[in-house]
């Protein structure tokens, strides 16, 4: 009798991720001949279509977060008012992004008054309890304080920096704290500039953990505020209710109010004519033959790829000299075709600059039958030449 897959759960935080592929081609915008920046949208792909490959979830959800007011707003009227405006494509690509999520029959978790933190917070904890394991995956702090034995932070690849998976001994070391609930102490204490949770004026990081191993919590610290001494306990004193409120500001709810249904979080595979479709209108190429892998594979690589690298132009028909061959009734015409040279066939050059556009070359190279490097020197005598580039 087979045994039955262990049940493993992806929870994405979608904003985290389309902010970082934001960053990562905010130098390098990938424009397509729409005039449309797909950089958003082929940076979260290329992250989902990792995990799916890399990791093989049984299940996996995206969150995301709503335009609505949440509690914490109503905690505290300043809460993420430093932010900037959201770049213009971000607010374009997170439409086409939650399509391509449903694309890949992923179900899309959000719920008004709560954040994405919260809804994954939530969901992790109920799949727990049904044995499953779970990876929140974000680069956000913050959610430290939820990982368990069999809950982790599953920390995303980024500029140089592999894939970072914590657990609660990671999460305690880092922070340098004895438990992981404690990561809201911390918060609590320095405060968050990112969600401009203020902390308590005057501790930092360093003076918030030797605080945590006398104090265990801010609470308690706050009981016992006598034992301070010169400007920081006066500090903990007048700012003790604004260091209580930020625990709080940063505490993520587990207990919202959205249905869990582990067979809707199932993954079964994507829907392959929608993801053709969205593919198709963004100049996903590459992507299309990666996920289509088949007869279209090198079909669809001979086009122009997505990001405007590695397409082909197209030739101009050669000229030849019909060779005529005369077979009783018929007559057979045999094409000459002159071979194709450099100045036969027109050549397109791409300069390749960065990470993100290095690993598409390699995903081109990869598909094709053959290759060659050429050399660039500083001399054509090769006991004198240097190596310029390849």
């Amino acid at each position: 009798m087979s045994q039955e897959q262990p049940c493993k759960l992806f929870l994405l935080d979608a904003m985290a991720l389309i902010y970082r592929a934001h960053f990562a081609f905010s130098k390098n915008p990938r424009i397509n001949s729409k005039g449309l920046n797909t950089g958003i949208m082929l940076g979260f792909t290329n992250t989902l279509l990792e995990i799916i490959d890399k990791e093989k979830p049984t299940h996996i959800g995206v969150a995301f977060d709503t335009h609505a007011p949440t509690f914490r707003h109503e905690q505290f009227e300043a809460y993420k008012a430093n932010r900037q405006e959201q770049p213009e494509d971000i607010a374009v690509g997170i439409p086409w992004v939650k399509e391509i999520v449903r694309a890949f029959n992923i179900p899309i978790l959000e719920l008004d008054g709560y954040e994405a933190d919260d809804v994954i917070g939530t969901l992790a904890k109920q799949a727990e309890k049904e044995n499953f394991t779970v990876y929140m995956m974000t680069p956000d702090k913050d959610y430290g304080q939820l990982v368990d034995d069999h809950i982790f932070l599953y920390k995303p690849a980024f500029m140089g920096n592999g894939v970072d998976i914590m657990g609660p001994k990671e999460i305690c070391a880092k922070w340098d704290i004895e438990r992981v609930d404690q990561v809201r102490d911390m918060l609590g204490l320095m405060g968050d500039a990112v969600d401009n949770i203020p902390g308590i004026p005057g501790i930092g990081q360093k003076t918030a953990v030797k605080l945590l191993k006398t104090y265990g919590t801010v609470e308690e610290l706050v009981k016992n505020s006598a034992d301070l001494k010169g400007k920081q306990k006066e500090n903990v004193e007048n700012f003790a209710a604004q260091g209580i409120l930020s625990k709080e500001l940063a505490t993520i709810k587990c207990d919202v109010p959205i249905e869990y249904v582990k067979e809707d979080l199932k993954y079964e595979g994507i829907d392959e004519e929608k993801v053709r479709a969205i593919f198709t209108e963004l100049e996903f190429r590459t992507l299309a033959s990666r996920v289509f892998k088949g007869t279209d594979k090198k079909a669809a690589i001979q086009k122009n790829d997505q990001l405007g690298l590695f397409g082909e132009a197209q030739a101009p028909t050669a000229s030849f000299s019909p060779e005529i061959e005369f077979e009783e009734e018929s007559v057979t015409v045999t094409e000459q075709k002159a071979p194709d040279t450099i100045h036969s066939n027109i050549q397109n050059y791409h300069k390749v600059k960065g990470e993100a556009e290095i690993l598409e070359l390699v995903e081109f190279l990869e598909i094709q039958k053959e290759l060659c490097f050429d050399t660039e020197t500083t001399s054509v005598n090769p006991m004198e030449a240097e190596l310029v580039g390849i």
